[in-house]
């Protein structure tokens, strides 16, 4: 059948864009379907941890909305790096993505000169999740009554002393090495696997003291199985409102704030991040979840500091913020 020229011209260019856009096609529906199969959040400490419980309640709700079950597991080692290292290298198409904090992508760097690798690089953030204090807390026999009286046993008796922390890196021992360096006080210092065995072997009077986020310790302090000498924060927490502040406790320049984010390996689609980063954010306004991470004393970060670009600009700056504290308290170590 033979076409006007005009009418031929029209139907090649419709043909054209048609074919054009196949290719895109199966693009658009892998992106539109996301996620097809369960997402693994790797958890680089203990189970039963302040990471872990965080990592668990958000996913629970983030498997609702996503339509997939996101599993937790658990990869311990080296202060949170190891699993921030198998994180890292994992397949970049959003099943595998990990919880990282303020040890694993932040203290890290200044204290493995060897780590595997870059926070601020090798990662696509996905989104913060909390902020939770830190708490200086001991076994419930230990001699000091309030936290004047700890720094000043901790100076008499420093070869008595025993500090738990969850690895090198983590939360719990750069955050304890800052404590020290401030007391000035060189403490035997305990490893575990993560917080959970840390905090159990505190509650077994084991070990004697511990700076730990609100969310492991919570429920032992509130149970009265340890003590509890001060909030590392501004204002005291809701969880906890009998324990002052270390502005009240007589150790003011102890400010210390935890957080906790997802991450997912470099390179990561970026409608597979926005896929989880809205996932997250549903979760994070769901009333809750809200409450089942308010009681475990963790400050939930407002819609406009939970994106990927200003979780990106926190790991950059906490990085630069740690770094010299870091440096000076092991110079006292």
């Amino acid at each position: 059948m033979y076409l006007p020229r005009r009418r031929f011209m029209q139907r090649f260019l419709q043909l054209a864009a048609g074919v054009a856009a196949l290719p895109a096609l199966p693009r658009l529906a892998r992106a539109q379907a996301y996620p097809t199969r369960a997402v693994t959040i790797i958890v680089p400490f203990a189970a039963g941890g302040p990471t872990d419980v965080c990592a668990r309640i958000v996913g629970e709700h983030m498997s609702r909305t996503l339509g997939q079950q996101l599993i937790v597991e658990n990869v311990v080692g080296a202060g949170g790096t190891t699993g921030s290292t198998r994180a890292m290298r994992a397949t970049p198409d959003g099943y595998t993505i990990q919880i990282g904090q303020t040890g694993t992508h932040a203290a890290s760097v200044a204290l493995y000169p060897n780590l595997a690798y870059r926070p601020d690089v090798d990662f696509e953030p996905i989104g913060m999740i909390v902020v939770p204090p830190i708490v200086i807390a001991a076994r419930k026999d230990f001699p000091a009554k309030d936290l004047k009286e700890f720094m000043a046993y901790a100076r008499a008796n420093p070869d008595k002393l025993n500090m738990a922390h969850a690895g090198v890196g983590s939360i719990t021992h750069f955050t304890g090495l800052m404590l020290n360096a401030m007391i000035g006080i060189k403490p035997a210092l305990v490893p575990f696997s993560g917080s959970a065995p840390a905090i159990n072997a505190l509650v077994a009077g084991q070990v004697d003291y511990i700076c730990d986020p609100t969310p492991d310790i919570v429920q032992q302090l509130q149970g009265g199985t340890l003590k509890v000498y001060a909030v590392a924060a501004p204002s005291r927490s809701p969880v906890l409102p009998d324990a002052p502040t270390t502005i009240e406790a007589g150790l003011p320049e102890f400010q210390v704030i935890a957080w906790y984010g997802f991450f997912a390996p470099k390179g990561t689609p970026k409608p597979t991040l926005d896929r989880l980063s809205g996932a997250l954010d549903v979760a994070l306004d769901n009333e809750s979840v809200r409450k089942r991470l308010l009681d475990l004393g963790c400050d939930i970060p407002d819609k406009a500091q939970r994106g990927q670009e200003q979780l990106a600009a926190l790991v950059k700056s906490e990085i630069a913020r740690w770094g010299p504290i870091i440096k000076a308290a092991n110079k006292t170590e």
